[in-house]
């Protein structure tokens, strides 16, 4: 997990905007009095690895949109001095969605980061951004493949006689999923409305309507989404092992 970033950035690095405003319903009881984002890995919070590994590879400029129990989150970062980062807050006044909470920023630059505050991944962000750049789309979505397994035996048949012509017992089905890391263009604010719900989900309907061109970003690496139990607890066991082993997975 020390690997997190493998290059940094040169000159001008981009901003980093992280999203840390959710409820984390999924991972209730515990969300009701901690922000997801707060949730330990080992001894540090989530959010805390997510912002020293910007850090690392030279992102200074963090926005943190936050909402829920948000006081506890500003309180715990403050202005970024302890991680060598410069770190301003947006309030969401109610919930935005993931792509909602961007028109509350002044300025984003002309390309920057936006990265769910609950990914744990080795993902190398300055390749994310140098292909994102070089490729001239309008995002760029870093993708990791999952497996599905189904417990059935499938079937495949004509619609019409209803003539079976496949079976697969159990199958494991392959898909590459978002990683809730992406690097938008400034253009992208133009399809997002202000003060509305907006997800990513919608985001990214409304560009490929519109003919947008949006780029994947395969990543091999390990990437953990914390707002799922399991991998919430993957996490933990593999920061442990870590501790064991005499390893900082978190430098």
């Amino acid at each position: 997990m020390n690997d997190l970033i493998k290059t940094s950035f040169n000159d001008r690095p981009p901003k980093a905007v992280i999203l840390a405003g959710g409820r984390g319903t999924r991972l209730m009881p515990y969300t009701t009095f901690l922000p997801k984002p707060l949730m330990p890995i080992g001894d540090n919070p989530i959010l805390e690895i997510v912002v020293r590994k910007f850090s690392e590879c030279g992102l200074k400029n963090i926005i943190i949109s936050v909402g829920h129990l948000a006081e506890l989150i500003t309180t715990f970062f403050g202005a970024g001095e302890k991680w060598g980062v410069d770190i301003e807050y947006v309030v969401e006044d109610k919930p935005l969605g993931t792509m909602g909470p961007l028109h509350l920023i002044q300025d984003t630059g002309e390309n920057f980061f936006v990265m769910n505050g609950d990914i744990l991944t080795d993902l190398d962000l300055p390749a994310l951004y140098k292909g994102h750049v070089e490729s001239g789309a309008i995002m760029t979505v870093a993708t990791c493949r999952r497996n599905v397994d189904i417990d059935f035996g499938i079937l495949s048949y004509d619609a019409e006689n209803r003539r079976i012509d496949s079976f697969k017992e159990k199958p494991t089905l392959f898909y590459d999923v978002s990683m809730g890391i992406y690097v938008l263009s400034k253009r992208c604010l133009e399809y997002i409305p202000k003060n509305e719900y907006f997800g990513f989900d919608n985001l990214i309907t409304r560009l490929l309507q519109k003919g947008e061109i949006v780029r994947a970003h395969p990543h091999k690496g390990m990437w953990l989404d914390i707002g799922r139990e399991s991998d919430y607890r993957q996490a933990n066991e593999l920061m442990a092992q870590a501790y064991r082993e005499g390893k900082n997975a978190i430098i």
